[in-house]
């Protein structure tokens, strides 16, 4: 025990980055590590057995606000990340740590912490969920994603905050620009919903952030000059692989099947019919009349055992 608590001590003592030791959470990580398992014990157990009996909320305006302000924040971070690396100064194949106290690298530092924070500004999305009841979307992957990047990106933030891992940081901000644009107009209601008809590509367009991110990260091991810390090129990319693999089946099981379904609805379909021409298998208080559109390679008298629906008048 007391040598692992001398390798702690030195750990956060002398190989932490000294310029973010006094900022907010920053001093170790029992606060991250603790508020990430408490989120995790809140979505799955405590929040659900609360709401059990109760009615779930109505929040629309907070969540048309939360959204908005969501989208303004993480646009806010893009642009930071810009400025203080990406757009000109940073090498996309390699770049180090700027640990320097010039007035970018304290830019750049100060950007991986607001990113950092925004991990923890996210756990509203689980709130909502919980609050209005819709538990099924507290799925796995989830809890998973928003339980382990504030401490994930702690580390980034006490040991390296800036260089070659940020362009993950760069990549993310932008997709949830796009995400929480997404959720904004998705709670103004269904009058706004037709205008976000690509949500299905939203989820493809995360999974190829993630290729991204771990090509980016791997290629620095085929540079043997580049000296950026391994061990931050391992754990990004390996949360490549892991959200990827999360992401792309939540995809096959959500959309997949989804076109199997739609598929199989858009088949004419047989139904056997009294004598009133009504249905003898109509269900939900729907009846069902000869369709007037077949296809061409259907003859007029087959036409009579296919149906479309309308709701009874």
């Amino acid at each position: 025990m007391e040598t692992v608590y001398d390798w702690y001590k030195d750990l956060m003592d002398n190989k932490s980055d000294p310029r973010v030791n006094d900022w907010p959470m920053m001093s170790s990580p029992w606060p991250t590590l603790a508020a990430c398992l408490c989120y995790a014990f809140c979505a799955i157990k405590l929040g659900p057995t609360l709401m059990a009996n109760r009615k779930p909320f109505e929040l629309r305006n907070v969540l048309v606000v939360y959204n908005f302000a969501q989208t303004v924040f993480s646009a806010w971070i893009f642009y930071e990340y810009l400025m203080s690396g990406w757009l000109g100064h940073y090498d996309i194949r390699c770049q180090l740590v700027d640990y320097s106290r010039h007035p970018r690298a304290m830019r750049m530092a100060n950007t991986c912490w607001w990113y950092y924070f925004s991990k923890f500004t996210e756990f509203f999305d689980t709130l909502f969920f919980v609050l209005r009841k819709k538990n099924e979307h507290v799925s796995t992957l989830h809890v998973i994603h928003h339980g382990i990047m504030p401490m994930s990106v702690w580390f980034g933030v006490k040991f390296a905050p800036g260089g070659h891992s940020t362009f993950f940081a760069l990549l993310n901000t932008f997709v949830h620009i796009v995400m929480y644009f997404y959720y904004m107009v998705s709670a103004m209601g269904p009058k706004y919903q037709k205008y976000i008809w690509w949500k299905k590509y939203l989820t493809a367009f995360q999974m190829v952030q993630f290729v991204l991110i771990f090509s980016h990260q791997l290629q620095v091991l085929f540079r043997p000059s580049c000296q950026y810390p391994r061990p931050f090129v391992y754990w990004i990319a390996m949360h490549g692989f892991l959200f990827l693999f999360l992401f792309s089946d939540f995809y096959k099981a959500r959309y997949n099947k989804a076109d199997r379904k739609a598929k199989a609805n858009n088949g004419l379909c047989m139904v056997v019919m009294n004598e009133n021409g009504i249905s003898l298998n109509g269900k939900n208080g729907y009846k069902q009349e000869v369709a007037s559109e077949v296809p061409n390679s259907y003859t007029s008298s087959a036409a009579d055992a296919f149906v479309r629906r309308r709701p009874v008048s």
